[in-house]
């Protein structure tokens, strides 16, 4: 399964004249805050087995000011070859303190005396109660996972060739799964381009991974329309499990039976400190957001309590359509906003407490 071999396909990015300071004057980035010229003189120089550079891993966010992130690994040695940007901009997305969860995983490594007690999906139920037993506010709900495959560099930095091979390993994993995931895998080379499954971002197209878009892309989607894999997007895979209804712990029990099949035939990177291993460091930790689509037509009028709300919760609010979307029919996209130092969960338990909250908001709020 791995490609331990170097990327010959991928070029790193050259850029003449490449110094700092490297994000322009109005770059609002969580890198441009991290980065000062002792960690770049420091990193400039250096690249990872798969030819992933310092300008290559900021380069969407240098080109793209408005980035809230700003960098992207290549692969999962980027993570320890430029750890001196990477940590500080983990520890400012996700609120976390490096050293203390260096002390959290050692604590629990002890506790259970064996690394991979993480690396699996969670088996134990999730049981929540309905928070829209109504079916008033929640329209759908929807948990993604995002995954790479052990040994492969990340799509911001993988050749053809390696793109390929993992479009066809993961296909080959996807013809195992259990009766109740039973679909058919659509080829975006050679089959139309279903609707909600596009191109990358110009977020994306600047870290390279819309690169041979659209050769070994695709998506695999279950006859049911409850469970979705997303072949080579800004990860490996993005696995998703969805409900056009409030049930939260259905959703989640539905995605722990695929995830344990695919388990059994794939390798994720994964480290015992940072969790799954993601482009977007964003992602890391469970790689997992839990979210969901909802009505909110009092809130809409009152963006600042929603804001308050979501903040105290930690999660985030998107656009209908997703992030830098427009809100439509006051329908908003709501998700937890923390993936790493927290447990699967975890995760959905924020998610649940901010949305009964938001729920009683909406019901209470005088406009």
């Amino acid at each position: 399964m791995k490609s331990d071999k170097k990327n010959d396909h991928y070029k790193k990015t050259e850029k003449p004249g490449f110094s700092y300071p490297c994000f322009s004057s109005n770059a609002q980035s969580i890198a441009k805050e991290c980065l000062n010229a002792e960690i770049f003189s420091r990193l400039n120089n250096l690249k990872t087995q798969s030819g992933f550079t310092l300008y290559d891993a900021l380069k969407s966010g240098i080109i793209n000011p408005d980035s809230y992130v700003g960098i992207y690994a290549g692969d999962a040695e980027s993570y320890k070859t430029f750890e001196s940007i990477f940590n500080p901009v983990i520890e400012s997305y996700h609120s976390i303190n490096i050293r203390e969860l260096e002390k959290h995983v050692e604590s629990a490594t002890q506790h259970h005396n064996n690394k991979d007690h993480v690396k699996f999906f969670p088996k134990h139920k999730l049981e929540l109660p309905d928070p829209d037993p109504e079916k008033k506010y929640i329209i759908s709900t929807r948990i993604r996972l995002a995954r790479n495959l052990d040994g492969f560099p990340f799509t911001t930095s993988i050749n053809l060739k390696d793109r390929l091979e993992i479009e066809k390993i993961v296909v080959t994993a996807l013809k195992k799964m259990p009766f109740q995931f039973q679909g058919r895998y659509k080829s975006f080379y050679n089959e139309s381009i279903p609707t909600g499954f596009t191109k990358g971002d110009r977020f994306q197209e600047a870290a390279g991974i819309n690169r041979d878009w659209p050769v070994a892309r695709g998506v695999f989607e279950s006859d049911n329309g409850k469970f979705a894999i997303w072949i080579n997007e800004e990860d490996h895979l993005r696995i998703i499990s969805m409900a056009k209804n409030t049930n939260l712990s259905r959703v989640f029990t539905h995605l722990q039976t695929a995830l344990e099949s695919l388990e059994k035939n794939l390798v994720f990177a994964w480290d015992p400190l940072l969790g799954y291993l993601t482009s977007c460091p964003s992602n890391l930790g469970t790689g997992m957001r839990v979210g969901v689509h909802i009505k909110l037509p009092k809130l809409y009028k009152k963006k600042d309590c929603l804001n308050d709300a979501a903040k105290k919760f930690n999660l985030q609010i998107r656009g209908t359509h997703g992030e830098k979307t427009e809100v439509e029919s006051a329908i908003f996209d709501i998700s937890n906003s923390q993936r790493l130092g927290i447990s699967e969960h975890e995760c959905c338990h924020t998610l649940h407490k901010g949305i009964c909250s938001i729920i009683e908001m909406e019901e209470n709020i005088n406009i």
